[in-house]
């Protein structure tokens, strides 16, 4: 299994705008798992997942990683992704679909820029923060995510998804740091935690 594929297609952009979809394709990273186990794992009808899958299957994402009958005689496919993450071409998400793919980077930004919160709550500080600059940010860094992960496509690593997702992100914001535009925002957060803004 690739560490990452880029997804440059914009009907497949378009199948990944689907959480469930989003959703699928992170549990089976972490294990393969059958069209049952995924339908009772994400509370959906096994037609609804079914469709899902076919979905997956016939745009090249996922693939069948082996088959077992189980006790009743009928054979279970076990299904994992062609890659452990799947980062969206920026230039190739269709306009009408980029708010979807802002939005995830939106709640990642917010769940660190929350930790930073804590951290200047104990120094009796704040972090102020408006909704303009995360989604600005958060639009950067999905115009900037694929090609960073470029250098993982094609590779085989042993580290899991999300700390695979966390090492790609770490190099995203790294360089986001160091442009103009946000010099003035990470320095704002660096002066709580110690941490150079500009590398």
């Amino acid at each position: 299994m690739d560490a990452v594929r880029i997804i440059r297609d914009p009907e497949t952009i378009k199948l990944l705008a689907d959480l469930v979809r989003r959703e699928i394709l992170r549990l089976i990273a972490i294990e393969p798992l059958t069209q049952t186990q995924l339908a009772e794992r994400m509370v959906l009808s096994e037609p609804s997942m079914s469709h899902h899958l076919q979905m997956l299957r016939k745009a090249g994402l996922v693939r069948i990683r082996r088959t077992k009958v189980d006790s009743h005689g009928i054979l279970e496919k076990y299904y994992e992704p062609m890659a452990k993450l799947f980062l969206e071409d920026w230039e190739r998400i269709p306009p009408d679909l980029r708010r979807y793919f802002v939005h995830s980077h939106m709640e990642r930004l917010r769940g660190m820029i929350s930790v930073f919160q804590l951290i200047a709550e104990e120094q009796g500080r704040s972090i102020e923060v408006n909704s303009e600059e995360i989604k600005e940010l958060a639009q950067s860094i999905a115009s900037r995510i694929a090609v960073v992960g470029e250098k993982y496509e094609k590779m085989s690593i042993d580290a899991d998804r999300e700390t695979l997702l966390i090492k790609i992100y770490s190099e995203t914001l790294k360089i986001e740091m160091a442009e103009s535009r946000w010099k003035s925002f990470f320095s704002r957060i660096g002066d709580l935690v110690h941490i150079n803004a500009t590398p």
